[in-house]
């Protein structure tokens, strides 16, 4: 059977670094509520988190106390925002005569739709066949970029002659809202704006696509939601989910790797927050921590998850 590999992998992220002005922002919104601020401030520590990186302009007006955006201008902006930045990623893919080669594109997002959307877009700005066929995996947050690696793969095996182009994008700061709830904040201080891009193939270099195992945990639909509202998307992240993510690896640790033929060191995994690391065996292969990323750069649902390790 013929195995995927994914070939490239790059990323990219807009201009404006707005990490110090959202903890600004959050901090006006406290107020003097000393139980919220200290464990906002117990909560930044914990995250670890010194850039991350948004197409809006945190000086340009598009957020002001008292007049959020619509759903409607956010979509606006996302519209303006999202080409650039997915065109970004795939040009720094340097496929140079390659690209004439693409046979199909999928795309990942959960923070904007359109129709004529971002597919096309994208196959006008990069110059991609117009026979590429495209997919788009929306609304299903960071796992949606492991579906698309999964239906990438399915692709290869199926015709070994395709070349898939993955793109994940995500511009979580077009839903930043007014409000002091602290899950709430959690979420704006952990997500932000980024693009990852990736080829994959039959060709035999860079990563093998060896397989997938996907695990339902009962009873925690409720523990990560994204609602549209009249004023942006509403994420609701519990802060049970490290907790539930740690008990279901060590539960299912030896399904999840069964048939591994790599090396331990050669298998990265990353959730949120780095407790996989103590769910795992000794004998498991290496979680590879998210807090580096997040400190250099920031998370941005299923982009995080094509991130390359730093």
């Amino acid at each position: 059977m013929t195995t995927a590999y994914i070939n490239r992998i790059a990323t990219a992220v807009p201009s404006y670094d707005v990490h110090e002005p959202f903890v600004g922002f959050a901090r006006v919104l406290l107020g003097e509520d000393s139980f919220r601020k200290e464990r906002f401030e117990r909560m930044l520590e914990m995250a670890g988190i010194e850039h991350r990186y948004s197409c809006v302009d945190p000086a340009g007006g598009f957020y002001a106390f008292g007049r959020f955006p619509s759903t409607a201008a956010r979509m606006h902006a996302f519209d303006a925002h999202a080409p650039a930045l997915a065109a970004a990623a795939v040009e720094r893919l340097d496929l140079a005569a390659a690209r004439d080669r693409i046979t199909h594109l999928l795309i990942t997002s959960c923070t904007g739709f359109s129709a004529p959307g971002l597919d096309l877009e994208l196959v006008k700005r990069c110059r991609l066949p117009s026979s590429v066929e495209r997919v788009i995996i929306g609304f299903m947050g960071c796992y949606a970029a492991i579906n698309a690696l999964k239906l990438a793969r399915h692709i290869v095996r199926s015709e070994p002659a395709a070349r898939v182009l993955v793109l994940n994008l995500e511009l979580c700061t077009l839903h930043l809202r007014e409000t002091t709830d602290l899950e709430d904040l959690l979420c704006f201080l952990l997500f932000a704006d980024g693009c990852a891009a990736c080829l994959v193939t039959s060709e035999p270099s860079g990563l093998a696509i060896e397989g997938f195992h996907a695990v339902l945990v009962p009873e925690t639909a409720d523990l990560m939601t994204w609602h549209i509202r009249d004023f942006g998307f509403e994420m609701g992240l519990s802060a049970r989910v490290p907790g539930v993510i740690r008990r279901a690896l060590h539960a299912g640790v030896d399904k999840i790797l069964a048939g591994a033929r790599r090396s331990p060191r050669s298998i990265f995994g990353r959730c949120i927050r780095g407790d996989a690391r103590s769910s795992m065996p000794s004998s498991a292969p290496c979680v590879s921590p998210p807090r580096r990323c997040r400190h250099r750069a920031r998370s941005c649902s299923a982009t995080a998850t094509c991130l390359p390790p730093r």
